[in-house]
């Protein structure tokens, strides 16, 4: 990638302008990721986990049935091809094999499609006649036999294709109308709020580490007294817990209660949100 398309990308993803973007590159020896950190801490962007992220087009694909059900994204350069017949029958076919290997990429890329070729060649033939690169993303497979897995699509292109695909697994004993509501419904709400772990505890320790450096930085840089600056470190740090821990996510339905409020209210002591994944094309 030239200097220039590194910062034309880096302003895409911060909203800073040019020369901030050129110097904080520099700064970063051409490292994306680490030049938005740079800005944030200099408050010259407002960069959340999303910007950090790469952002490319395509589609996303959920197939399965309550007992096992796997999402998988195919990326491509622009909007326009992510609409093309081709791609989209691509990407529904990937996603029928992918949910059939259960997510493992390399037996995936040695599966036959129904022309008889490979995925992998199946691949090059289509970045051949499209023209544009063509990559098999992110994907994962939720498999539950005690109970149910709940499926939301937003965005949707056709079928089961969409820009944004979630599937959550919910483990209970005997299924209700109050359980089928609060599974439809908490997947429209990781699909909003994008958490990144259901409880707290689960959150890597280099992810918080490195938001309380970002934090630090940004408090120096406002020259807090320290014992100040530790007080608003600690909450700050709680505060990016809540916000990324499932549980303690405000409730999209009603912010006034969190998601763990809503699972207490229904009448099932067994209810448990045993895994999910989101995937959205860009993030």
């Amino acid at each position: 990638m030239s200097d220039l398309e590194s910062v034309k990308k880096l302003r895409s993803s911060t909203g800073a302008g040019f020369k901030d973007c050129n110097s904080a590159l520099k700064e970063a020896s051409g490292d994306l990721e680490k030049a938005i950190e740079i800005l944030r801490i200099k408050g010259v962007s407002k960069a959340s986990k999303k910007m950090s992220r790469e952002a490319n087009e395509g589609l996303v694909f959920i197939c399965g049935d309550e007992n096992k059900t796997s999402i998988i994204e195919i990326n491509c350069e622009t909007d326009f091809v992510a609409k093309n017949d081709d791609f989209l029958n691509f990407t529904k076919e990937i996603g029928e094999i992918n949910n059939s290997v259960s997510s493992d990429l390399d037996k995936l890329n040695n599966c036959k499609m129904k022309n008889g070729s490979t995925v992998s060649q199946n691949l090059i033939d289509l970045i051949a006649k499209i023209g544009e690169k063509i990559t098999i993303g992110r994907s994962k497979t939720l498999k539950n036999s005690k109970s149910k897995i709940f499926t939301y699509n937003h965005s949707i292109v056709k079928d089961n294709l969409s820009k944004l695909g979630v599937v959550i697994s919910l483990e209970f004993e005997k299924s209700s109308n109050d359980i089928e509501q609060f599974g439809k419904q908490l997947s429209m709400h990781i699909a909003a709020s994008n958490p990144m772990v259901i409880e707290k505890n689960n959150i890597k320790d280099d992810v918080i580490e490195k938001e309380k450096k970002i934090i630090e930085e940004e408090l120096k840089n406002l020259g807090k007294p320290k014992e100040i600056a530790e007080k608003i470190s600690l909450g700050k740090i709680n505060k990016f817990k809540e916000d990324n821990s499932l549980l303690t996510q405000d409730w999209v339905m009603d912010p006034k209660l969190k998601v763990q409020d809503v699972l207490n209210k229904i009448e099932s002591k067994s209810l448990k949100i045993k895994d999910f994944i989101r995937i959205k094309i860009g993030e």
